[in-house]
């Protein structure tokens, strides 16, 4: 199971219908309450965060280091944002992406990560 975080519907239906059109589980995780749930309840492998979600992006890599720690962590965001994507690598995102390397690698990524 891969699940993400996303600032909008455009990128919840991007990562939600790829994962489909793949044949992949992959289900939301917008708070804190939604992650441990989701944690509790299915095998978690990956969890994708898109960092123009605010705060509760960088808030929720850091709680998914400290509850699994065998969970990669990927993080996309605008590639002028610098201070956000290193943000995100310091709180533990193993892999950090512009939005456009993200939306070009999204299918094999998803594929990886299953």
């Amino acid at each position: 199971m891969t699940l993400y975080l996303a600032s909008d519907l455009l990128w919840a239906s991007k990562i939600k219908g790829t994962a489909d059109a793949l044949g992949l589980a992959c289900r939301p995780a917008r708070d804190e309450g939604m992650l441990r749930a989701r944690l509790g309840d299915c095998a978690v492998k990956a969890f994708i965060v898109d960092l123009e979600a605010g705060p509760v992006a960088i808030e929720l890599i850091g709680v998914m280091r400290r509850e699994a720690p065998g969970v990669r962590v990927i993080a996309f965001g605008p590639h002028v944002a610098t201070e956000m994507l290193a943000a995100a690598q310091q709180a533990g995102a193993e892999r950090v992406m512009t939005r456009g390397a993200f939306a070009e690698a999204l299918p094999n990524l998803l594929q990886a990560l299953a």
